[in-house]
């Protein structure tokens, strides 16, 4: 596939493969932007700016319903789209392409809804004769960085309100993940966006990040991966908005009240949808001592039925991480943590890319698979004695993005989330839960700025205030 560049889809004088995760086997090639490509990039985007500014709310809406209308015909060519280039398992993949169409449709609405207000500027003496009033703006270039582990959903929570609030979008999908972007890309110029509204370029994430970010035409960066990275496209950003979704190590902590049953079943999806590589994804399980035992007997079960296998299977729960090389970290931590004195109760095992979903229990907190974020099918479990010791140890990490409790306690849940240092926090739920206008985004290490279309129009768009002097004369 080409890449999409000042109204063209152009190749380039270097390419590079995809590879399915689960086979191996390439998916297709994608070309590698030269710096002449990512300059090309930067001025049509500009172009795009001033013609997104002069688009009504009402053009922008119609743009983006339409988009959404063509999405809703080719939900399955999306799903297995992502199936082959990032391994996620068809059934999952159909749940992330249908939900494309609504959350179009609600960026849309929100960009439409884009307000002002009048300002009290009389009520300051001198200021006879004198209105004001905000105006929202687009902020005009927004670059939109994402990651490879959810690439529709969460390359359009960034493109979708940009979009909405009129700004000109420049699209650097994940490497590994380049397809679903591409195709997205060719719907949105299908539902009629003007030809320089939308660049998607493709290539090095480490090469040409930093090349776009620095760029002061580009306004707004809104990027999704690690913290590590994010830190280091801030130090190059220079003066401009960011929103970053950082890393991530999601505790969830299980009371004695809580319903056993229950938290087995939420555990056995929220530790392995995608293969636990979502950045809400349930980590470290707390549990009280007294419900320990039932719980990992409770666990056991529910994690060892799920089906692993090729992610267009049917019946496959579970397939291939996105590199072998990912998988080989997550065993290295597994067997680290073993060393350690902890102990697996299932799971543990490594087939290529592809690691089994595995539960490891007596975990200490201070060991690397509770402190790091493992981006991978597996929980560490450890025992705790009280409220106070399990709300400290959630909030033992330079990560604050999800949480969740199991209690049937309200004054219990309330504390927790109250206390917990976290973006979102989920009561008798797991951490990995998320509907797509709610505002996401993290605490500490996880990041600035939110996600969710109202709360992204309001971070892509600038605030202006305009003062009328000399009315009552």
């Amino acid at each position: 596939m080409k890449m999409y560049i000042n109204r063209e889809w152009v190749n380039s004088s270097k390419a590079s493969e995809v590879l399915s995760p689960y086979s191996g086997e390439v998916v297709d090639t994608v070309p590698d932007a030269t710096p002449e490509q990512v300059e090309q990039c930067l001025v049509a985007a500009e172009r795009g700016a001033a013609q997104m500014a002069k688009l009504t709310a009402y053009e922008r809406y119609q743009i983006l319903m339409k988009a959404a209308d063509i999405i809703s015909g080719r939900v399955e060519d999306f799903a297995r789209t992502v199936s082959l280039e990032e391994g996620k398992p068809l059934s999952e993949s159909r749940g992330e392409a249908s939900r494309m169409p609504d959350l179009l449709r609600l960026s849309a609405f929100e960009g439409s809804q884009l307000r002002g207000e009048t300002l009290p500027v009389d009520a300051q003496g001198g200021t006879r004769g004198k209105v004001g009033l905000t105006l929202r703006v687009p902020c005009g270039v927004v670059l939109a960085i994402s990651p490879f582990n959810y690439p529709l959903l969460l390359v359009l929570h960034k493109v979708a309100p940009a979009l909405a609030a009129g700004n000109a979008v420049i699209l650097k999908p994940a490497s590994s993940t380049p397809f679903s972007s591409l195709k997205l890309t060719q719907v949105f110029l299908e539902a009629g966006l003007p030809d320089d509204a939308l660049q998607c370029i493709t290539g090095s994430g480490s090469r040409l990040g930093p090349m776009l970010c620095a760029d002061s035409r580009v306004r707004k960066i809104s990027f999704t991966g690690s913290t590590e990275v994010g830190e280091k496209l801030a130090h190059v950003a220079g003066v401009k908005k960011l929103s970053l979704e950082l890393g991530s190590n999601c505790p969830l902590v299980v009371l004695t009240d809580a319903d056993l049953d229950r938290v087995a079943e939420a555990t056995a999806i929220g530790g392995y949808v995608n293969a636990g590589q979502v950045c809400i994804s349930t980590q470290r399980i707390l549990v009280h001592r007294k419900a320990y035992a039932d719980f990992l007997s409770a666990l056991k079960p529910r994690v060892e039925a799920i089906k692993v296998g090729d992610p267009l299977a049917a019946d496959t729960r579970l397939s291939a991480m996105i590199t072998v090389g990912d998988a080989q970290r997550v065993e290295s931590w597994v067997k680290e943590a073993v060393s350690g004195g902890a102990r697996v109760i299932t799971g543990g095992e490594r087939q290529g890319g592809v690691f089994a979903p595995t539960v490891v229990a007596d975990v200490d907190p201070q060991m690397r698979i509770s402190r790091e974020e493992l981006f991978g099918p597996a929980v560490a479990v450890t025992p705790v004695d009280t409220v106070d010791e399990a709300i400290a140890l959630a909030n033992d990490s330079k990560y604050g993005l999800g949480a969740g409790v199991f209690t049937r306690d309200l004054t219990t849940a309330w504390r927790f989330a109250r206390e917990v240092q976290s973006g979102t926090v989920q009561v008798n739920w797991t951490p990995l839960w998320r509907a797509d206008l709610m505002p996401y985004g993290g605490f500490k290490g996880s990041g600035i700025g939110r996600e969710g279309p109202r709360y992204a129009i309001e971070e892509m768009t600038e605030l202006k205030t305009v003062v009328f002097h000399g009315i009552d004369n």
